[in-house]
């Protein structure tokens, strides 16, 4: 079946992206790096966003971003536009983080992608990716699909 070979393949290459990290960035779970990077990117943002971005319970979210804040690499500050609110955003130390670790990710699966792989299986890859993040955004459940819904919406987030 498709979707146990994907999720194998999904699961061995998130490892292996994992081992390439130098030892000291090994403290950090794929989901804190995760969170830590959009905060980085789309900046200062709200638990419950973040939580939903993320796919995941706002509880879960608040565990993850205690561990990264008990390492200096976000903080909280009020929202200027609703006091009640509170945005996490990335401190510098958190910046440097985001920056560093996925590139050395991602040198090495650009090499054992160019060492590895044919032009045409790179583009295949390339494809996929954008599918995957389309899967990823689905609002697809198997109920949707006995009621009639395709659940093919996606969100703004690419990727």
């Amino acid at each position: 079946m498709i979707a146990t070979e994907l999720m194998t393949a999904m699961t061995r290459l998130r490892a292996r992206l994992r081992s390439e990290s130098t030892p000291g960035d090994m403290r950090w779970t794929w989901s804190q790096l995760a969170a830590l990077g959009r905060i980085a990117v789309e900046g200062p943002t709200t638990m419950t966003v973040l939580a939903q971005a993320e796919h995941v319970r706002r509880q879960s979210m608040a565990e993850t971003v205690a561990a990264l804040r008990a390492d200096g690499l976000v903080e909280s500050r009020p929202d200027p536009s609703d006091g009640r609110k509170t945005l996490l955003a990335a401190t510098q130390k958190g910046r440097e983080l985001v920056e560093t670790i996925p590139a050395t990710r991602e040198a090495w699966l650009g090499f054992a992608m160019d060492s590895t792989l044919s032009r045409d299986e790179r583009q295949t890859l390339r494809q996929a990716a954008a599918i995957m993040s389309r899967l990823a955004d689905s609002a697809a459940s198997p109920a949707a699909s006995t009621s009639g819904g395709r659940g093919n919406e996606s969100r703004a987030f690419p990727g």
